[in-house]
């Protein structure tokens, strides 16, 4: 299965808009935004666990990266609610679950195979740091080998420098409606720019909350 599998192009989803696809374990669904291979890909993806329901337990060889968008995503090795951060390193396995149900942005297979750390960040509670403009806040998320992730606050009426980002850069918008010179996203869009892509990021009266990884869209 492929989907937007050309890393060289931009791709655009409003997940909000897109239907939920069935997937091998009863419970749980997915909404692909790209994907390189069957069950065993590199992949980024929406998956919704309805209540009480269980995946098999499975390991990963290349890593998975979580991020709780809704509800409370469970392991045997804790409990996370929404606004978790999880990085599950090359090697891991686990046997998740979920009581209440929950929504994940999930990346898989997409490790430097020696960044082994497994990472638990509670979004709510982690600080925030002054970004480079007024009106930007960050937290970081992860870094390893020029590969970046955080989440970064917007306030309303905030504009960023024209840049370029050489290994690419990739966007889930949380809260509000993030803007470039290319479109509006509203919450729920997820974008990916391919390598040395360029923009004027800014907001509107609306402000917006993000996910952003970046320096990943070398291959």
């Amino acid at each position: 299965m492929n989907v937007n599998p050309d890393f060289s192009l931009k791709a655009v989803i409003d997940t909000q808009a897109v239907s939920w696809e069935a997937s091998p374990v009863p419970g749980i669904s997915r909404k692909p935004l790209d994907r390189i291979g069957d069950e065993v890909a590199r992949a980024s993806t929406i998956v919704r666990y309805e209540a009480n329901s269980v995946f098999t337990s499975h390991a990963h060889g290349a890593g998975e990266e979580i991020l709780v968008l809704e509800g409370v995503f469970a392991d045997e090795n804790g409990i996370y609610p929404a606004g978790t951060y999880l990085r599950n390193p090359p090697g891991s396995h686990h046997a998740p679950f979920s009581n209440e149900g929950c929504t994940l942005f999930v990346k898989l297979r997409q490790f430097h195979p020696e960044d082994l750390a497994t990472i638990r960040i509670n979004t709510k509670t982690a600080d925030w740091y002054p970004g480079m403009v007024p009106g930007l806040s960050v937290m970081p998320l992860h870094e390893f080998d020029g590969v970046g992730c955080a989440l970064v606050r917007w306030a309303p009426n905030t504009i960023f420098n024209p840049h370029v980002h050489p290994g690419g850069e990739e966007i889930l918008v949380l809260e509000g409606i993030f803007h470039d010179e290319h479109g509006s996203y509203c919450s729920g869009t997820w974008i990916r720019s391919p390598r040395y892509s360029r923009h004027a990021p800014f907001t509107k009266s609306e402000g917006a909350l993000i996910f952003v990884k970046t320096g990943h869209l070398d291959c």
